[in-house]
Formats: structure tokens, C-alpha cells, sequence
């Protein structure tokens, strides 16, 4: 069984499109195999685009903080529940 790697972030607006960059050094190398043909390597970083319908269903847009793992060995994106927006 493969280990878990778990990573939370920003999702950016990187050339007009929502995406997650993922510093290899911080854990992106992880996170390679399982965004085949969904994401790209750009230098340091594997850039995964969050289309417009799953960042709706998500409930993300710019700025949101999201937890992303590779568990079942898929690209998982979680919101992470914003504390202020919630008082």
C-alpha cells in the first residue's frame, strides 16, 4: 500500500486560470504519477487547473485554502473550512 501524502495550500490564479502549484521540494513529487493528464511540471512545480465546474462544486475560487492528498493513488482536493467565514 503506497503512503499517503498529504499537502494544504493556496489555489492562485496562475496565467488566468485557477490552479495549485506544488513546490516539488515541499511534497509536488508526490503528487506527479497521480496528476497524469490532468496537470503539467512547469520547473519546479506541477501545475494542476481547477476548471471552472469543479472549482463550483468545490466551492473554491482565488485565495482558498485547500488540502490536496493522493490517497487511492488519485488527485484528491478538499476546501479548508475557513475559520473566519464560519463565526
Amino acid at each position: 500500500m503506497a503512503e499517503v501524502t498529504s499537502l494544504q495550500g493556496p489555489v492562485e490564479l496562475y496565467r488566468g486560470q485557477l490552479t495549485l502549484r506544488i513546490p516539488l521540494g515541499a511534497g509536488g513529487d508526490k503528487f506527479v504519477h497521480c496528476t497524469r493528464g490532468i496537470g503539467e511540471v512547469d520547473g519546479e512545480y506541477p501545475n494542476i487547473v481547477i476548471r471552472a465546474w469543479l472549482a463550483e462544486k468545490l466551492g473554491v475560487c482565488h485565495g482558498s485554502l485547500v488540502s490536496v492528498d493522493n490517497r487511492d493513488g488519485k488527485f484528491n482536493i478538499t476546501l479548508v473550512a475557513d475559520e473566519d467565514r464560519l463565526a
